[in-house]
């Protein structure tokens, strides 16, 4: 039995892996897989650092991509088709680049092989200090929060991640160790060998992660590879059916 990387699985037929961002957690994609359990066998895993799965000493996306390689051996499953957003994208197109074989389609969410500039500094100061104030109580994570991140969509996003542990309230993500990792966790993918296998990138439409300059990386690392716009729907449609029915560049 794995002991690194907790899985969440339901559905039957071909598999299908499912990896969420960062502070996420597998649940997050249940819309996902509630459009594809008809047909295929989903697995909503917890990447390792977060939610129920093990924390590892070096968070990087290649130690993320071997969890999941060694995850899948012992699952017996010889390849899958990959889902990821945005940390779970890079995870996924590591994953690709390093493993082919494993990888059947592939879709990343709102993300680009390129390496991005920290920007959750003011989320990392959030996410320590409601550790160290002891919350009693999930409102007072959540007043914590509020005095710190003005977005109320990104604070109940980070209140899913919060459970009581030895009498208050802390982190189910490892936020320690995220933070000591985290350049690593921004760097692009190591690029070893051209993923051939169909590939969609989506892009969110108020989102600025995927740019025009991104898609040279696309296109050079991902030679069977699509552009779209984010939506649940593409992304089960992709795996499900024709992948060009679902492309809008």
């Amino acid at each position: 039995m794995n002991t690194t990387i907790y899985a969440s699985t339901s559905g039957q037929g071909p598999d299908v892996l499912l990896l969420h961002g960062l502070f996420g957690q597998g649940s997050n994609l249940r819309g996902i897989a509630r459009g594809l359990e008809a047909e295929f066998r989903v697995h909503c895993l917890d990447l390792p650092d977060h939610g129920r799965s093990l924390w590892l000493d070096e968070a990087s996306l290649t130690h993320y991509a071997r969890a999941i390689v060694l995850w899948m051996s012992e699952s017996d499953i010889s390849s899958a088709h990959i889902v990821g957003h945005s940390l779970g994208g890079k995870v996924a197109m590591q994953l690709a680049l390093s493993h082919a074989s494993l990888v059947n389609r592939l879709v990343v969410a709102d993300i680009a092989p390129a390496a991005y500039a920290g920007q959750h500094s003011e989320v990392f100061d959030a996410l320590l200090q409601v550790v160290e104030a002891g919350c009693q109580s999930r409102q007072a994570a959540g007043e914590v929060l509020a005095g710190l991140i003005e977005d109320p969509g990104v604070r109940g996003y980070l209140l899913m991640g919060l459970e009581r542990r030895a009498g208050a309230y802390d982190w189910r993500f490892n936020v320690q160790g995220l933070l000591r990792g985290y350049a690593r966790l921004c760097a692009a993918p190591a690029f070893e060998h051209v993923f051939t296998g169909q590939t969609l990138f989506l892009r969110g439409a108020d989102s600025d992660y995927v740019r025009a300059e991104h898609e040279s990386a696309m296109t050079k690392w991902f030679s069977a590879s699509r552009l779209g716009l984010t939506a649940q729907a593409r992304a089960i449609g992709f795996i499900r059916t024709n992948p060009l029915l679902f492309v809008i560049k």
